[in-house]
């Protein structure tokens, strides 16, 4: 099973849109992204978010090409920029299925950092608007491995 932990895509500023959806940037390189990993054979079974406007767009985007009839899941709580990792952390152990899970800084790169060496503070990846971790369960004991990081911004 892999785990994709997404940041959204650029949003606009707040004060542009207050609820900041994808800029037409963010939009593009999320488009981009998600044919890349489509040509790479990502899929995935299940896609969630944190429920902010960035975030459902950005998962609508990688939803349509990467799990094309499969419901978005909205998070009630949880995933939002500053929450805690305990949630998220806990209910994975119990997933079964690849599954994308788009959010927000700092969170996202907390939750990549707490499940490969089990410290939140401990700096795995630097994400930027768009990048995606995939993990796997690794042979550390059944922790979690970075298999690749990838940033818009490579995709040209």
């Amino acid at each position: 099973m892999h785990i994709y932990l997404v940041q959204h895509g650029a949003a606009v500023p707040k004060d542009e849109n207050p609820e900041k959806p994808l800029s037409d940037s963010g939009r593009e390189d999320i488009k981009k992204m998600a044919s890349f990993l489509a040509r790479s054979h990502v899929s995935a079974a299940r896609v969630i978010h944190s429920g902010k406007l960035r975030a459902l767009e950005t998962a609508l985007l990688l939803a349509e090409v990467l799990g094309p009839g499969n419901v978005v899941e909205e998070v009630e709580s949880g995933l939002a920029p500053n929450d805690s990792t305990d949630a998220l952390f806990a209910a994975i152990d119990g997933w079964t299925e690849d599954t994308i899970v788009v959010g927000h800084l700092p969170f996202m790169s907390k939750m990549v950092s707490r499940l490969v060496t089990g410290n939140e503070d401990e700096t795995v990846v630097h994400f930027k608007p768009g990048s995606v971790a995939r993990l796997e369960r690794g042979e550390n004991g059944g922790g979690w491995t970075v298999t690749w990081f990838l940033r818009p911004e490579l995709l040209g």
